[in-house]
């Protein structure tokens, strides 16, 4: 491993890429969807699978019918034999038509908004009958989340609603369900690697989120508020995969999550979010035009935080290829950012698809290997007492020569906007990028630590 050093440097930012299209999935990647995830229930022998959604745990169910439920609560129940069954609220039967996996339709009015018309007042348990689930073999239940630790507690734990888990159980007997969420997300999850048709359908979000944090980060200025940067994040009526972040000064006074009308202040610490599907942008930094407007005893921000952490995300970028196990990539970011002195807690680096984190297969020991097309935030979150934060969180995707070349030939313009953005991190900001990855959005890894300065950026010095 080279010899990393961090440093402060006048360059161009990265240049702005406008006018960015969504990528629909195509009815091949749906049915592909489809098949891999009845091989997976015949692998593992269920006979029924069962995938909860509302609309804040519902990309699992997303994954497979391309759209979420508004407002209520929903199931998709599939059979190893192909059966396809929708059990749907009031306001979302209308939808079965446009549904991308076609299926019968059961309604159930108790996925309903509080007090909408029960029609013929049917008990849970009349709806939800035994003729909706074969029941040759186990039936797994899906959520959102895994139960990670103990296997046995992580089969036989759901974080479906109660009464959903309980009328089933009667239905079929507890001893036939499964916690079944790993199909989706766990190791080997079908989710957790993507063709060249999702990569450049996440890689809009992504991209979009990018384009917003710069246009962000040169709209900060003394006297704005939180939400004049706010409405520079939010673009084009996007729906975001987390709270929008503008904040400056103290953050969270009052349990306030959402920008406000406060005003940036000189020597404020700010904080700048937007995530859309596919990836999200983050940034941690001050406002100040330069280090003598840092708060008294943070004057060694730089030295102490901001470099350790931009040579840590530069080790993730230039190290991190397809076959490392996500235990070798924990174990890389322990090496040159010990937990204990820098304070991270979570995982560095975790999955992205239609949620901001959907996973992560990087962990303590963990086994599982990386592989082509899986997308990746690289998330490492410092915590040094006595500083601020930093942040120059952003999204990439590993791809081997064949995905590569897929991407190439069936979205030149993507493949166009991921070559600019890898010129740019090699070239200005002196990061040798390993091959495998491909940047999501041209802002990663672009930080500012002084917002003030719109022309300074932190760089890798030419040293080897």
């Amino acid at each position: 491993m080279r010899k990393i050093e961090a440093t402060l440097s006048t360059i161009k930012p990265p240049e702005k890429e406008e006018n960015l299209k969504p990528v629909i999935l195509t009815d091949r990647t749906m049915n592909e969807r489809f098949e891999k995830v009845i091989e997976k229930m015949k692998a593992v022998k269920l006979s029924t699978l069962v995938i909860y959604e509302d609309l804040e745990h519902g990309s699992n169910f997303e994954y497979l019918t391309g759209f979420l439920t508004r407002f209520e609560e929903a199931l998709l129940i599939l059979h190893d034999d192909g059966r396809v069954i929708y059990v749907l609220g009031n306001e979302n039967l209308k939808l079965e038509k446009h549904t991308r996996l076609k299926g019968e339709v059961v309604h159930c009015p108790q996925f309903s908004l509080p007090n909408q018309p029960r029609f013929e007042d049917k008990p849970l348990s009349e709806i939800l009958d035994k003729s909706l689930f074969k029941l040759d073999a186990q039936i797994g239940l899906v959520g959102w989340k895994l139960f990670t630790g103990q296997s046995e507690e992580a089969k036989n734990n759901y974080d479906l609603p109660h009464y959903i888990v309980e009328t089933i159980s009667k239905q079929v007997g507890k001893e036939k369900l499964l916690n079944a969420t790993d199909l989706f997300i766990g190791e080997d999850g079908v989710r957790t690697t993507n063709n060249a048709n999702e990569i450049a359908h996440y890689e809009f979000g992504a991209a979009l989120a990018s384009s917003s944090i710069l246009k962000a980060l040169d709209a900060v200025e003394l006297g704005k508020t939180e939400m004049e940067l706010g409405q520079v994040l939010n673009t084009n009526g996007q729906p975001n995969s987390v709270v929008t972040i503008a904040a400056t000064g103290n953050r969270f006074e009052k349990a306030r999550l959402y920008p406000s009308y406060k005003k940036i202040a000189l020597g404020d610490p700010m904080s700048l979010t937007v995530g859309y599907k596919g990836g999200l942008q983050s940034r941690s930094a001050y406002a100040v035009h330069d280090a003598t407007e840092l708060p008294k005893g943070q004057e060694s921000y730089l030295e102490k935080v901001v470099y350790p952490y931009f040579e840590a995300v530069t080790t993730w970028i230039e190290t991190v290829r397809i076959g490392m196990t996500g235990k070798e990539v924990y174990e890389l970011i322990e090496s040159v950012l010990p937990k204990e002195q820098y304070g991270w807690h979570l995982n560095p680096g975790h999955y992205v698809a239609d949620e901001e984190w959907m996973a992560s297969p990087i962990y303590k020991n963990s086994t599982v290997t990386l592989k082509s097309g899986m997308l990746f935030q690289v998330d490492i979150i410092p915590s040094v007492e006595g500083y601020s934060g930093t942040s120059a969180e952003g999204g990439v995707v590993l791809a081997d020569k064949v995905l590569r070349e897929q991407i190439k030939s069936n979205y030149p313009e993507m493949w166009k906007r991921m070559v600019r953005r890898r010129d740019f991190i090699i070239n200005q900001l002196g990061i040798e990028l390993q091959e495998d990855i491909l940047p999501l959005g041209n802002a990663f890894p672009y930080l500012r630590p002084f917002l003030l300065d719109k022309e300074k950026a932190v760089t890798i010095s030419k040293k080897s």
